[in-house]
């Protein structure tokens, strides 16, 4: 008997069938209020790891992190450019793009 291997393309071929995302965008405030944006397969468990001094470098001296804005990417190569663009918006762009996903919720 052969016993099939799950690789990451299989895994991406049936997310994008069931019309899920495989990736995401996430920007966390860290407790010295600093934005951080980052990708991950999930978003909840990586903010986690953040908190528990296992995520980047940059967020184990500044926690704990609060999960502020979440946004669903197909594959991981989307997910990298969409992160890229928005590490190049300014702090108030990305405020103003949190806002908009949540409402109008006050950040400060």
């Amino acid at each position: 008997m052969s016993r099939k291997v799950e690789t990451e393309k299989d895994t991406n071929l049936e997310n994008s069938e069931k019309n899920e995302p495989s990736y995401w965008v996430y920007i966390l405030k860290c407790i010295d209020n600093t934005l951080y944006t980052g990708v991950a397969r999930d978003p909840y468990k990586r903010l986690q790891a953040h908190n528990s001094g296992k995520g980047a470098k940059y967020t184990r001296n500044r926690r704990p992190c609060k999960l502020l804005y979440t946004e669903p990417q197909s594959n991981r190569s989307t997910a990298q450019s969409r992160e890229y663009q928005i590490k190049q918006l300014t702090r108030a762009e990305k405020l103003d793009l949190i806002k908009l996903w949540q409402g109008n919720i006050d950040l400060s």
